[in-house]
């Protein structure tokens, strides 16, 4: 597959989690971090992100700016999966959920460059 159909899957991917935000946010409200000011806003603000972003992959036009937002959203998230980690490991001890949110860690990077590589993009 090439990466422009890659592309495709992020944005379908993106736009899909980010309408969730709007679906379901007391999920996301759960796996928030205490020190993360006004949960609602943010989860709320995260979706329009993920939406938008999701959209702006697909339109050449716009695929570069979008794949780089969607890159710092990613970073952006990750002390919130280091979080969720934690706290199920010091809730749990060692559980299939606290092991899948281990495992959600280096899938950050992988998501990371899949959106990078898809989108073609260059650093320099």
């Amino acid at each position: 597959m090439s990466p422009s159909s890659h592309t495709i899957i992020i944005g379908i991917l993106f736009i899909g989690i980010g309408i969730y935000h709007f679906v379901n946010p007391g999920f996301f409200l759960r796996i928030m971090p205490d020190y993360i000011p006004n949960h609602k806003a943010m989860v709320f603000w995260s979706g329009v992100a993920e939406v938008l972003g999701g959209i702006g992959v697909l339109i050449p036009f716009t695929k570069t700016y979008a794949a780089w937002g969607l890159i710092l959203l990613l970073v952006a998230v990750f002390p919130a999966n280091i979080d969720m980690f934690l706290k199920a490991y010091q809730k749990q001890g060692w559980t299939l959920y606290t092991f899948i949110t281990l495992l959600r860690l280096p899938l950050q990077f992988v998501l990371i460059y899949w959106v990078y590589w898809s989108a073609e993009l260059k650093i320099g």
